[in-house]
């Protein structure tokens, strides 16, 4: 076997024909196609959220919080691709210690810390009274263990100090978190339209140069954003009726913890509802992508030859048939006909997602593969079995610990976030 120090960074997985100049290999490999992928799910997923405490649908109070808490356990990951991807990953925290308010990268930076604060802060308010009442519930046991004493010292740091959970105090908290829900929704629309907006400026690449590039990444960003609380909800929501329905862990314990019937007409209520929001920001997401394909055609820009080829014949199948028709159009198709059911928007969620997945792995992939003099091509061939840490990090698995990492740490979140609040503990 060949070392892979003899190796340029790119050549292990791109297979040319002829030369490709001034683009030598493929440099962005999977980790670039899933870092705008994972930070259009955050920005989706705090989106949904916002339906409720911004807009105040109120039959969304269930999902829109455990939309906060999986925007909260995705964030995290959302730099993760670009950290696997740098040779010097530590180097990145010069970005925030220097900042430099006319990089694009700098402002990612100031964007990305400004949000997690965001997020953060409204996750506090909204489980403010979750924490004073843990802290008081704990206390209040004559006999603790030393786990439960630790875990009340816990919670009580938490509080930050701020017990009061009178009904005034609460609609203060309540008030907070619909004030940060407003500022967030911008924020998190410039957080992924910043990729879109790095991608479509550079006009040396012709399928990328397009002024709707950064709302287009917004618009499919929600979408996904959105299918894949969906997905998270159904699943969930199956585990506790799985649980009630066995008298497991909190049902044993507890003789007010809802029935199963209880939890199936949550959840239809609910998907029936985000669903439909889920439909519209569909619409909007193919509407505008079709509207850039008829702009690029009737401008006819000077690459277009170049960017007819491509799309119509080297990346047909990756783009018509991957893309749209089983990531946009069938999806639609399951959404749109009558007597929807779960089973059926579950389906069409994941295919969502997948549609826009291979949205980021047309851009990502498909705009290294050509340049303007279009003298050759380069092929892509993702690294499936990791030999070294760079076919592991660049490879399928390096992708996969990336999307397996947010319901990792979503897991732990929901021990001190629980995304399904009795009653009395939500404000």
């Amino acid at each position: 076997m060949v070392d892979q120090a003899m190796h340029v960074h790119g050549e292990l997985w791109t297979v040319k024909e002829l030369f490709v100049l001034p683009n030598e290999y493929i440099y962005w490999s999977i980790q670039i196609v899933m870092y705008p992928f994972m930070t259009g799910l955050v920005a989706g997923a705090f989106v949904l959220s916002s339906l409720y405490h911004v807009f105040g649908v109120k039959q969304l109070k269930e999902i829109a919080r455990f939309s906060l808490v999986f925007s909260f356990a995705l964030l995290p990951v959302a730099m993760m691709p670009l950290l696997l991807h740098l040779a010097q990953p530590l180097r990145g925290f010069h970005v925030l210690m220097t900042p430099h308010f006319t990089s694009a990268i700098s402002a990612f930076g100031i964007v990305f810390m400004t949000y997690a604060f965001i997020v953060a802060s409204e996750l506090w308010f909204e489980y403010r009274k979750h924490f004073v009442l843990t802290t008081q519930a704990l206390a209040a046991q004559p006999e603790k263990s030393s786990f439960e004493t630790l875990r009340m010292h816990f919670f009580k740091i938490l509080t930050l100090g701020a017990m009061d959970i009178s009904d005034e105090a609460v609609q203060k908290d309540h008030n907070a978190v619909k004030k940060l829900a407003t500022l967030g929704i911008p924020v998190a629309c410039f957080l992924h339209g910043y990729a879109g907006f790095i991608f479509g400026s550079v006009k040396a690449n012709a399928l990328w140069m397009t002024p709707l590039m950064p709302v287009i990444f917004i618009c499919s960003a929600v979408v996904s954003g959105i299918a894949l609380c969906i997905f998270c909800y159904v699943v969930t929501m199956e585990i506790r009726k799985f649980m009630a329905k066995r008298k497991m862990s909190r049902w044993a314990k507890d003789p007010s913890a809802p029935s199963v019937s209880d939890l199936q007409t949550a959840e239809e209520e609910e998907i029936k509802i985000v669903s439909n929001y889920l439909l519209y920001f569909m619409i909007a997401a193919i509407t505008l992508e079709i509207l850039d394909l008829i702009f690029r055609g009737y401008t006819q820009v000077k690459s277009w030859d170049i960017l007819r080829e491509v799309i119509l014949e080297r990346d047909f199948t990756k783009i018509f048939i991957m893309q749209y028709a089983i990531g946009n159009v069938l999806p639609f198709l399951l959404m749109v006909l009558p007597g929807r059911t779960i089973k059926r928007t579950t389906v069409a969620t994941l295919l969502v997602m997948f549609g826009v997945f291979m949205m980021r792995w047309n851009v990502v992939i498909g705009g290294q593969a050509f340049s303007l003099s279009f003298s050759g091509f380069m092929h892509y061939h993702m690294p499936i079995l990791p030999t070294t840490w760079e076919t592991f990090r660049e490879g399928l698995f390096g992708a996969i610990t990336v999307m397996a990492t947010p319901f990792v740490i979503f897991w732990f979140l929901n021990k001190i976030f629980p995304a399904f609040l009795k009653e009395e503990e939500a404000h």
